[in-house]
């Protein structure tokens, strides 16, 4: 029967660790009777299982640490026996007659340590023999473990600064020498693991290879860790020779990590002085390497040094940092035609990111980076990558994040540009952004140039997109997008009334092209915002700037009639109706007769013509009666057309209860407190007659259908305006009148046909508590209200 690979190597696997472990029995017997040679040989024998060619890079890994800890156990018995009088030279000569070369240089790199330890020889010179012998291996998984074990044994043993094995022999330069040695010879066997096998087993080699990078990596890391390892010795020959081997091998997967290994180890500092050495590296890369990431890498480093402290900010200025970053990205993209979109503008983004960090105060280099990015995106258009979007959004919210203004990122003049390349659902969350941040900060924007510049930026909340129906917007989504919007328009002020009508004109333009689903939303605010500015004019005379091009009230009041009108046109005619009577309350205010009675029709024109539900009909006579009540600037015909219009529509509502209602509310009308010439007792008295007579009605009506006359509720509401006329002073509404309205009620309430109704029972009740109050008052009051009998339900 055939075993699949897996259980091959499982069992390659499984035979290895039995002869590593019988071997090392054997040698830990001769270790414990101290028989050097015995302990030579099987070591050996141990080591030889190593050189299998049967397991991967993940298997042969479980074997090599096996082994690693048997020769720990080796080197210490070497140490033992130099110290019981062994020469260290002649045990360094003898390890090299072991037959076969991989477990002779294990031995040999084992007993090195040692001869380095003793000292009985410059490091240098051992180090250098070993390196060198290591050659002999070039298979690349034996040699990468074989030179990996010799980094490991070496690396506390190298003549560095303050080191023990420092001496007039041994300087830094030999320890930098060797580990640069060892590097260059694990990334060339690294390299050549690509090159071995059939090509259509390429994936299975770069994962091989990808589980085995560290072993190379960490090479970097040692040299890293070099004491003596200063900015001069990096910069003249660490990072040439590194970048030489990196740029030279011609590997995309070796240079990615490698040069992500190179930023990651070294300092920052290091990096910032040497920019141009390794920016230059870059366009030299294989095209398939994701040098956008390794790139990104870099500023994101550079970008965190410089937020750490303000100190080290004249380092990046003294190294031009910010232009070499720039030309670097520049002829990265030129050397990578195909560079994908997302990559160019993650760069631009990572530079952006640098450039706010480093250079917050120079406008002109942010300006610069998205201009750079503009002209790199330009002949694409709309992006719809995902991923791309996502990074210009990251883009354009960089400067917002930063300086917490967008009046700033309007100083950007390729601001706009770059949010151009957007499609229109990214357009939408790069403006509500913009929304958020200027809500977020309280951002006010003062100018009708500035609102114009960031309606410009909004147009995707704004107007309607082309090629996009209404009816695939989420109602949720459109909702929260248009409050946001209005909020924002609440936003917009300055305490010049010439500049504020500017930019309400600015606006205005700007939401009623925003088609018919936004105008309900937009429309209110700046209504209330135009309505603000007007009262602010208020008593500054008709034209308070003796200019005729100035800001008065009648001028905003024309704009907004004009601005209202459009919201009957897209099926919101209760809304407009209420804005109508807002704008006739205050056009009051200011003594414009003429422009609030233009309100006023505009009003019942929409009444008359587009209310026809029933409910919409009742809120909207009640708010009519209620601002009309409130209006003191119009003559007497003015006000008598339209309070006759408010009690006739009151009297042509569907229901009784409704008709009634109404009519009573109309009383108001021809009572006004403060007002002496808009109080008509009569009129008052009619409007309660006629609503009894209703309120009547309302009953014979219930009475012929249900056969009872519902409840007498209506007539207690009645009565309590009688009272409050009565209590005003009206001369016409009589102790009589309330007399016979209160028995009309007791006898309605004891008819066998009244619905019981305990809300009316509370009412009434309560209704006769306060005449019994208002009588023990005493003085006028007590005694207007001495004469009325009150009687109780029961």
């Amino acid at each position: 029967m055939m075993l699949d690979g897996t259980e091959d190597e499982e069992k390659f696997l499984a035979a290895g660790i039995a002869g590593l472990q019988q071997n090392s029995f054997y040698m830990h017997r001769a270790l414990d009777s101290n028989n050097l040679r015995d302990a030579l040989k099987y070591s050996a024998q141990m080591l030889s299982e190593l050189r299998t060619s049967k397991l991967s890079p993940h298997k042969y890994y479980e074997l090599y640490m096996r082994a690693f800890d048997q020769l720990r156990k080796l080197e210490m018995f070497f140490e033992e026996e130099t110290r019981r009088g062994c020469s260290i030279i002649d045990l360094y000569e003898l390890v090299q007659h072991a037959g076969n070369i991989l477990p002779r240089l294990y031995l040999l790199c084992t007993v090195g340590s040692v001869y380095i330890k003793s000292k009985e020889a410059p490091a240098k010179d051992v180090l250098k023999d070993l390196v060198e012998m290591c050659r002999g291996i070039q298979h690349p998984v034996r040699g990468l473990f074989l030179r990996s074990y010799l980094s490991q044994v070496s690396r506390d043993k190298l003549p560095d600064i303050g080191s023990e094995y420092e001496g007039d022999a041994d300087t830094v330069a030999d320890a930098v020498e060797f580990v640069l040695q060892n590097f260059t010879e694990m990334n060339k066997l690294w390299v050549r693991m690509q090159h071995q096998g059939p090509a259509r087993e390429k994936e299975k080699r770069e994962k091989e290879r990808s589980e085995l990078r560290d072993l190379v990596g960490k090479n970097l890391h040692v040299l890293s860790q070099i004491e003596g390892v200063d900015l001069d010795m990096y910069k003249d020959v660490v990072l040439p020779r590194v970048l030489e081997q990196v740029v030279n091998c011609k590997d995309d997967l070796a240079q990615f990590y490698l040069m992500d290994c190179i930023i990651q180890v070294f300092p920052d500092e290091y990096h910032l002085q040497t920019l141009d050495v390794l920016l230059g590296a870059y366009p030299q890369l294989q095209p398939s390497v994701d040098i956008k990431t390794v790139l990104s890498q870099l500023m994101e480093r550079l970008s965190n040094y410089a937020a750490s402290s303000a100190e080290v900010l004249p380092e990046f200025l003294q190294v031009e940092a910010f232009s070499k970053l720039s030309n670097a990205i520049g002829k990265v993209i030129e050397a990578q035609p195909d560079m994908p979109t997302v990559g160019v503008v993650t760069l631009y983004s990572s530079l952006l990111t640098f450039t706010l960090h480093v250079h917050p105060d120079r406008l002109d280099y942010v300006d610069q980076v998205l201009g750079a990015c503009v002209k790199k995106l330009s002949g694409k258009g709309k992006i719809e990558d995902k991923k791309a979007t996502k990074q210009i959004v990251a883009l354009l919210s960089a400067p917002l994040e930063k300086y917490n203004d967008i009046m700033t990122a309007l100083k950007l003049s390729n601001y706009p540009c770059v949010m151009e390349y957007l499609d229109i659902p990214t357009t939408k969350i790069m403006a509500t952004v913009i929304i958020q941040s200027i809500m977020k900060n309280g951002t006010r924007i003062s100018t009708s140039e500035k609102v114009e510049a960031l309606f410009e930026l909004l147009k995707g909340l704004i107007k309607d997109s082309d090629g996009i129906p209404n009816d695939e917007l989420d109602e949720d989504d459109f909702k929260e997008e248009q409050n946001s919007v209005a909020r924002l328009i609440q936003m917009l002020y300055n305490d010049d009334p010439e500049e504020m009508f500017k930019i309400i004109d600015t606006v205005r333009k700007h939401i009623l092209i925003g088609g018919p689903k936004r105008l309900p939303f937009t429309v209110p605010p700046l209504v209330f915002s135009s309505l603000k500015l007007v009262r602010q004019l208020q008593g500054q005379g008709e034209n308070p700037f003796g200019d005729d091009a100035s800001t008065t009230p009648k001028k905003i009041f024309q704009l907004l009639n004009q601005t209202i009108e459009t919201l009957s046109g897209v099926l919101a005619p209760e809304l407009a109706l209420q804005l109508y009577l807002q704008c006739a309350e205050a056009a009051n205010d200011c003594d414009l007769e003429p422009v609030a009675y233009e309100f006023f029709t505009q009003a019942y024109i929409l009444y008359e013509e587009e209310i026809s539900d029933s409910r919409a009909q009742i809120t909207a006579i009640h708010l009519i009666i209620g601002t009309l009540q409130r209006m003191h600037v119009f003559g007497v015909e003015n006000r008598d057309t339209l309070t006759h219009k408010a009690t006739g529509y009151s009297a042509k509502l569907l229901k009784k209860p409704d008709q009634c209602r109404a009519v009573y509310a109309c009383s108001h009308l021809f009572w006004v407190d403060d007002h002496d010439n808009m109080k008509d007792g009569e009129r008052v008295l009619l409007c309660l007659k006629r609503a009894l007579r209703i309120a009547n009605a309302a009953q014979q009506m219930a009475n012929a259908a249900r056969g009872s006359t519902g409840s007498v509720m209506l007539f207690i509401e009645i009565l309590n305006k009688y009272l409050y006329f009565f209590e005003k002073g009206n001369l016409q509404v009589t102790v009589a009148a309330i007399q016979g309205l209160i028995e009309l009620i007791m006898n309605e309430m004891q008819s066998d046909t009244t619905t019981p109704d305990p809300a009316a029972d509370a009412f009434l009740a309560s209704t006769m508590r306060y005449i019994e109050f208002q009588k023990q008052k005493g003085g006028t009051v007590g005694e207007k209200y001495e004469a009325i009998k009150v009687s109780h339900a029961g």
